[in-house]
C-alpha cells in the first residue's frame, strides 16, 4: 500500500471510495512480492501493480468491482487456473490478491498509518482476507510497538493478532498469519495479512571517495536511505554526494558506535567501509563486527589488504564468528572497473546475502528464480 498510499488520500479525505488490490501471498516465479498494491480511485484511474503487467487488466476489472459493491474479494491467478493464465501470468507464477473498498468508513485509521510512514516511524496493518463470516473481509488492526488500533471483529481476535505480529513488526516482516474464526490460535478459518511498514533501512557508506559517490546513488536507487562518512572534511561534503541523504563529517568507527548507541543502526543495515587505509578501516571494522548484527559488512581492497586487514582485525581481538560476518574483498566477480560497475558489484553481493542468492548465471541454475520465505528458511534449516 506504501506505493499508492498518496493516491488513496484525496478520495478518502473526499467521503469517496477507492477500490485497493493487494497481492498477499505468491508462488513459484511470481513477479511481484507480498504486499505490492494496485489502487483502483473513485475515478477510475490506475496507479500502481500487482504483477509488472501480467494481470493487470482483470485486476483492474475486479478492483473497480469491488469499489462498487463494497464487497472484498481474495482471488487467486496463476498457471493452475486456466482463465487467470490466459489473462496472461506468463511467468508460470501463482499469485493470490485480496481486493478491498478503501474510505473513511471502511478504513478510519488510514489517516494515521499515513502520518507515521511519513514520520518514518514503525507501523503495521493485519487485515482480514478469509473468514467464514464475511462481514469480517476487509477489517483493519494498525500495529504499532506500544499498542494496537483498529477492530478485526472481536476482543480475542484483536489480542492474539496484536500480539503476534509485534514480531513481524520488530522485524519488518510482511505475511499471513491463520487463526480460528474468532482469533484461536492452532485453529483454521480466519486468515490475516499482516503488512509492516517500516523506515527505509540504512546503508552506511565510510570513505568519500568516488566509489563512495557511485554506490550512494545505486543505494538510493535501491531504496536505502545512504550515510557517507568521512574523516576528511574536504572530501565530506554534500555537494560531492548529491544522491546520499546525509553526508557526515567524523572519524568512521566514532560516528558508528554513535549511531548504535542511540539505537540508530539494526539488522536491516548495510555498512559499506570503501577507504581501504588501516587507520579508518581497523577501528571501524572492530566497531562494526563486534557490534549488533546487521545485515551486510563489506571492505573494499586487494587481497593483499584483505590479508593485512585480517591480520590487524585478529591482533585486534576478533575472532572467527565476528571475521564470518565480514565481506572482503567485498563484490561480486562482475570484472568490474569503473567505479560504477564497482558499486553494482557491491550492491550485487548485498542482494545475494539478502536473498540467499548464489550469485551465479540464471542459466546455469534449475532452481527457483526468484527466492521466497520459505526457500530461506529451507536453506537455514
Amino acid at each position: 500500500m506504501r506505493d499508492v498510499l498518496a493516491a488513496i488520500m484525496p478520495d478518502w479525505r473526499e467521503g469517496r471510495t477507492a477500490g485497493l488490490a493487494t497481492v498477499v501471498h505468491t508462488f513459484k516465479s511470481a513477479p511481484r512480492l507480498p504486499g505490492a498494491s494496485m489502487l483502483v480511485t473513485a475515478a477510475g484511474e490506475a496507479v500502481g501493480s500487482v504483477s509488472g503487467g501480467c494481470v493487470e487488466g482483470a485486476v483492474y476489472e475486479l478492483a473497480s468491482e469491488v469499489r462498487d459493491s463494497g464487497v472484498p474479494e481474495l482471488v487467486r491467478y496463476g498457471i493452475s487456473d486456466d482463465d487467470a493464465f490466459a489473462v496472461g501470468l506468463t511467468c508460470g507464477g501463482i499469485i493470490d490478491i485480496f481486493v478491498e473498498p478503501v474510505s473513511q468508513q471502511r478504513f478510519a485509521e488510514l489517516d494515521g498509518v499515513r502520518q507515521d510512514i511519513a514520520d518514518e516511524k514503525r507501523v503495521g496493518v493485519a487485515t482480514v482476507i478469509e473468514h467464514p463470516d464475511s462481514t469480517w473481509l476487509g477489517r483493519h488492526l494498525v500495529v504499532r510497538p506500544d499498542g494496537v488500533n483498529g477492530d478485526l471483529g472481536s476482543e480475542r481476535a484483536n489480542s492474539a493478532v496484536g500480539d503476534d505480529t509485534q514480531g513481524y513488526l520488530a522485524a519488518g516482516r510482511t505475511g499471513i498469519l491463520s487463526y480460528g474464526p474468532d482469533g484461536e490460535r492452532l485453529d483454521s478459518g480466519m486468515r490475516v495479512f499482516f503488512t509492516s511498514y517500516a523506515p527505509p533501512p540504512r546503508m552506511l557508506v565510510f570513505g568519500a571517495i568516488d566509489f563512495a559517490s557511485a554506490l550512494a546513488r545505486l543505494g538510493s536507487f535501491l531504496a536505502y536511505r545512504v550515510t557517507v562518512c568521512d574523516a576528511r572534511a574536504v572530501f565530506a561534503t554534500p555537494a560531492r554526494f548529491p544522491d546520499a541523504a546525509e553526508v557526515v563529517n567524523e572519524w568512521p568507527h566514532r560516528y558508528l558506535a554513535g549511531q548504535q548507541e542511540q539505537g540508530l543502526v539494526d539488522e536491516r543495515t548495510v555498512i559499506c567501509v570503501l577507504t581501504h587505509d588501516p587507520k579508518f578501516d581497523i577501528p571501524l571494522l572492530e566497531v562494526a563486527l563486534r557490534g549488533r548484527p546487521v545485515a551486510f559488512v563489506g571492505a573494499m581492497g586487494s587481497r593483499r589488504t584483505h590479508e593485512d586487514r585480517i591480520r590487524r582485525l585478529r591482533e585486534a581481538g576478533l575472532g572467527g564468528t565476528e571475521l564470518a560476518r565480514l565481506h572482503s574483498p567485498v563484490g561480486l566477480d562482475l570484472g568490474a572497473r569503473t567505479p560504477e560497475e564497482t558499486a553494482v558489484s557491491i550492491a550485487a553481493e548485498i542482494i545475494a546475502k539478502q536473498w540467499k542468492g548464489s550469485g551465479e548465471p540464471l542459466h546455469r541454475l534449475g532452481a527457483r528464480i526468484h527466492h521466497d520465505e520459505q526457500d530461506r528458511e529451507q536453506q537455514q534449516a
